[in-house]
């Protein structure tokens, strides 16, 4: 298809709402302060490749590429850290008559395969954060839709909690991938209507193939949407809806937090940061993360992590963490195999970790922990294949322990005259839950439930012997065999199919309970990257080539 061989350039995560382009955040007067308000008002030149670039396009009818979410997950993570007071989040649209059209066509079609996943599965993921803010942080959202949202826009919608739709005899909600594009919603649409929104098959069924969508009273009817007031009482119908949300809203207090830049060096070997080290071989398609532990005092209170801000290591490293791992994915899509490395004081994780255990009911502390198990589960959702190597100097403790946790493989050396260790904490039995609901020691001990709580009551540090006995080790290599193992094991994995290990990864590593969050993932891994590739969506005569083209497609009817 046109545009798979243009060539991507780098992406970068870190933004400011000063520098935004597409969304503007606010906090208007006449809700207090209590009421966050997210504008999406998109600049039609303002995507990752300019109009007049090779495989350019215009961000036309509020169309979104990875440049918008980039900025919604940064406006997320402010409301989050900056803005405690905020008890509601209100998501709206600056243009008249439409909310969102969804991921921009043109983007799609000029895009590669790879990329597309990519972008839809980071767009999948600040969604997800977008339901964890409400479910968990305690600030409930509202879609108040004064124009028409189609695809990835209703898919927005949908996310929040409650979705308000102006009845102005034009403006409709709509899934119309299917008919139109050949493709599926790539951002959990048809997953949410029928598992979170509850909306009848049949129902659902047509909703997805009508490509013109439906309008307020018979999206109300079908259970798409809440509520369709004519235009003259839409903004008295969203107020008391938000009123109604600061009401309930279960957010706790804290002193905020300023989120200051990254400051990573980059090169294109990778990335250093203050705890976080990325190193890649782009030959050998193999890279390092490393983490490190703190190196000085760490806050002891909440009032303390307070005042540390976003220099505090709970915050900093997994901030650190997240980027890299985002780089990892978007910038060095060769790379097959990362090794998974930590250095420093395992007391001073663990340290961390107990400080953050005692004080859980704290909201900066909440908002802290609940930033780790998104990050956490940001490398649960990566397609890489990621082996942790448990060393002398290593410090896989606590939350750190989180890591080899959820490697595909750990690799812990069997050292005669160093000490290897590994050491549990509160961390480890509940706070950072994978996308299926269970910890990852839950998942690791699905046939063996109760050696969960065996496992968090063995008395630590735990060596290399008493890691392997408890099952936290895949193989423990001795100091003469240790270096080719893991050469040849690396080397190995590297060789193989990088679709069979995508797909082979993620259906492994989310044993258990089907959750809404996996089914959303796990039909991305399958349905998208299979559906994406087809001739009937990407072909020379496919639906997604020919968008906009007065050509209609050329479909094989063949069922498989």
């Amino acid at each position: 298809m046109a545009g798979h061989d243009l060539p991507e350039t780098p992406v970068r995560f870190e933004t400011h709402p000063e520098r935004y382009r597409h969304w503007r955040l606010d906090l208007p007067a006449e809700h207090g302060g209590k009421v966050a308000r997210l504008t999406l008002d998109i600049e039609e030149a303002g995507g990752l490749r300019a109009p007049d670039a090779p495989g350019g396009y215009t961000l036309k009818l509020n169309s979104y590429d990875l440049s918008v979410d980039i900025e919604l997950a940064d406006a997320l993570q402010r409301i989050r850290f900056e803005h405690p007071e905020v008890r509601a989040l209100l998501v709206t649209s600056g243009k008249e008559r439409i909310f969102c059209s969804g991921a921009n066509i043109y983007m799609l079609g000029t895009s590669s395969h790879g990329f597309k996943v990519n972008f839809c599965k980071y767009t999948n993921e600040t969604r997800m954060g977008l339901e964890e803010l409400s479910a968990e942080g305690g600030v409930p959202s509202l879609a108040a839709l004064n124009g028409t949202a189609s695809g990835g826009g209703y898919e927005l919608a949908v996310t929040c909690d409650e979705i308000v739709l102006a009845e102005d005899g034009s403006s409709v909600v709509s899934l119309p991938e299917c008919p139109l594009l050949a493709v599926l919603p790539g951002t959990g649409g048809l997953t949410r209507l029928v598992d979170k929104r509850k909306v009848r098959r049949d129902l659902a069924d047509v909703f997805s193939t009508v490509a013109e969508g439906i309008r307020g009273k018979r999206a109300v009817e079908w259970g798409v949407i809440d509520e369709a007031p004519p235009r003259a009482r839409f903004d008295e119908a969203v107020k008391r809806r938000l009123e109604a949300m600061v009401a309930r809203s279960s957010r706790r207090p804290f002193r905020p937090v300023k989120l200051g830049p990254l400051g990573a060096e980059r090169t294109e070997k990778g990335c250093r940061y203050r705890y976080v080290t990325l190193e890649v071989d782009a030959a050998a398609r193999q890279a390092t993360l490393t983490v490190e532990a703190p190196t000085g005092a760490e806050p002891e209170t909440p009032g303390a992590l307070a005042e540390a801000g976003d220099g505090a290591w709970a915050i900093r490293a997994f901030r650190e963490l997240d980027d890299a791992l985002l780089e990892l994915r978007f910038n060095h899509p060769t790379v097959a195999v990362v090794a998974l490395r930590t250095r420093g004081s395992a007391e001073a994780v663990l340290k961390v970790d107990r400080m953050l255990a005692a004080h859980a009911q704290d909201g900066l502390v909440r908002e802290v922990v609940l930033q780790m198990r998104r990050v956490l589960k940001r490398l649960d959702l990566t397609a890489k294949s990621f082996y942790a190597l448990v060393e002398p100097g290593s410090c896989f403790a606590g939350s750190l322990l989180e890591l080899a946790l959820a490697a595909d493989r750990v690799y812990m050396k069997d050292a005669a005259g160093e000490p290897v260790s590994v050491a549990l904490s509160p961390m480890n039995a509940g706070p950072l839950v994978m996308p299926n609901g269970l910890t990852r020691l839950q998942s690791r001990f699905l046939a063996t439930p109760e050696k969960v709580g065996q496992v968090l009551a063995l008395p630590g540090p735990l060596d290399t012997a008493a890691a392997v006995e408890a099952g936290l080790v895949t193989f423990a290599p001795d100091d003469l065999d240790w270096d080719d193992e893991v050469r040849l094991a690396f080397e190995e994995r590297a060789s193989l199919s990088p679709d069979a290990m995508t797909g082979m990864e993620a259906s492994l590593r989310f044993g258990g309970p089907e959750t809404m969050e996996t089914k959303i993932f796990g039909r991305l891994t399958a349905w998208q990257n299979w559906i994406f590739q087809r001739p009937n969506a990407v072909g020379e005569r496919g639906a997604l080539t020919l968008y906009g083209k007065p050509e209609r497609p050329h479909f094989d009817w063949r069922r498989c």
